[in-house]
């Protein structure tokens, strides 16, 4: 915009001539160099008050008046890995059935109920947890939560919803056959964890579990699993701990505590060398890789160095697969990795979706990502993935929503209340020499699984004429073919 004598005059008489002058005479921008990022500013969040119910229950009471909003979690610290044997998906069905009818209403009835109120209730299962979310103006508070506590409390499990979720999953796992990305996912669990172990079944269950699974199943698993002593309600909004802890006692008080059973899972078996695992799809025009081995638990005290190290290699836009895989070559239109962290240890996995004429030539960059990344991390690039973390911090933490859901590891993973306000120091503490060490122990590019879901004729003969690893052609499910 041009400031012609007359613009600036008149600007002035509004007060604002005098700062585009001042600005346009001080201001200099090289536009030679990329911006400076401003140092990581410590995050200060609002305390985290913790009450503790008669019964066992414990509660974290977040105050946030911003809005008359309130977000409540309530965590079960059970979930997928402690599915009954041969029953995988227990959890995460049981879990959906919560909000199929509870207390006297039936699933209709809290549809309409949700609605009217102008709630949001929600229930999910993960492998260490089980969640019911709730959301509400605070003007609808009392009715809000007595939904929530029916939900929560006094599930009816009704057999007709039943059969109809159960139709629902069986399409879903159905559709699964014809998705190589998911094939793949499922395939990788499978092979690298065993049949054995609860993280190589699928979190939402196989064809026969879901189709012979029964309504007592669900039942016996909600008494063994959800008890006020092995749960916590997080509640962030426009409350205060006194009111709200009164308002929870009334409804939650009588639910009655009693042993859980424990958690103990098998050590996964690892590869003695790197495996290519290929799946056949034919007509596929992409090849899904999915290359890695078991990876770390939440509990090590390396969380922070594998989060800088995974940012390096394939956490983000700007990371090494991506860069390598997406822009300088062009096989594919995302290239990521990460590490799973559960309460034992998860996979680590790196993955793309690769034009198939690349498939050879990916897997190249693949390995040679896999094994640079155990190299010295130059100190920009280290610099870079360290503001990466810490600058998108503070956005998890902006809404009663995101407050509470940053709660939940804290709860299911035992970490101090505190934890959140010293990671943006933990992340810049970490070094190249870290990044190094816990390459070396995490990443073994020697021992790797490699699942590859493309077509096979196609794709086997460059594959098998690289020479990296043993080949051999698996089911859909990962399985030895019959």
């Amino acid at each position: 915009m041009m400031r012609t004598p007359a613009l600036l005059a008149s600007l002035a008489m509004c007060g604002i001539g005098s700062v585009l002058a001042a600005r346009a005479g001080a201001q200099t921008v090289d536009r030679s160099r990329p911006p400076q990022l401003a140092p990581p500013p410590e995050l200060r969040l609002p305390p985290i008050v913790q009450r503790t119910l008669p019964n066992g229950m414990k509660l974290l009471i977040v105050e946030h008046h911003e809005l008359p909003l309130a977000t409540f979690n309530l965590v079960v610290g059970s979930g997928a890995s402690q599915d009954p044997a041969g029953r995988p998906g227990t959890a995460d069905f049981t879990a959906a059935m919560l909000r199929e009818g509870a207390g006297s209403r039936s699933s209709l009835d809290i549809a309409d109920q949700m609605a009217f109120l102008g709630v949001a209730v929600s229930t999910s299962a993960g492998w260490d947890a089980s969640t019911v979310f709730l959301h509400t103006p605070t003007a609808q508070l009392d009715s809000a939560l007595a939904l929530f506590a029916d939900v929560a409390l006094r599930p009816t499990f009704p057999a007709e919803e039943m059969e109809r979720m159960r139709g629902r999953r069986l399409t879903s796992i159905l559709q699964r056959r014809d998705q190589p990305p998911v094939i793949a996912d499922l395939a990788y669990a499978s092979v690298v964890f065993g049949n054995e172990h609860p993280y190589g079944k699928p979190i939402g269950g196989t064809e026969a579990s879901t189709r012979e699974v029964q309504r007592a199943e669900f039942e016996s698993y909600y008494r063994a699993h959800f008890r006020p002593n092995n749960a916590t309600l997080i509640i962030v909004g426009d409350v205060t701990p006194d009111d709200i802890e009164a308002r929870i006692a009334r409804l939650f008080g009588s639910w009655e505590r009693a042993e859980v059973p424990p958690v103990t899972l098998s050590e996964p078996r690892g590869l003695e060398r790197t495996t290519i695992y290929l799946i056949d799809k034919p007509g596929a025009t992409q090849s899904s890789f999915r290359l890695g081995h078991v990876g770390a638990p939440r509990s090590t005290s390396d969380y922070f160095s594998l989060v800088v190290l995974n940012t390096v290699l394939g956490g983000s836009f700007t990371a090494r697969l991506m860069q390598n895989l997406r822009e300088n070559r062009g096989y594919t239109y995302d290239a990521r990795s990460g590490f799973a962290f559960r309460r034992f240890a998860g996979p680590f996995v790196s993955q793309a979706e690769v034009v198939a004429a690349k498939s050879d030539s990916a897997l190249i960059e693949f390995m040679k990502e896999l094994r640079g990344i155990r190299e010295p991390v130059p100190d920009d690039e280290l610099l870079k993935a360290k503001r990466y973390l810490q600058l998108r911090f503070p956005g998890g933490f902006e809404t009663t929503t995101g407050i509470a859901n940053q709660l939940v590891p804290l709860v299911v993973y035992n970490l101090p209340l505190d934890y959140y306000e010293g990671y943006v120091r933990q992340i810049e503490a970490v070094t190249q020499a870290d990044l190094q060490r816990v390459a070396a122990r995490y990443i073994n590019p020697d021992r790797m699984t490699i699942v590859v879901v493309g077509d096979r004729k196609q794709i086997e003969p460059s594959l098998r004429a690289l020479g990296i690893a043993q080949l051999v052609v698996r089911d859909v499910t990962g399985q030895p073919l019959p």
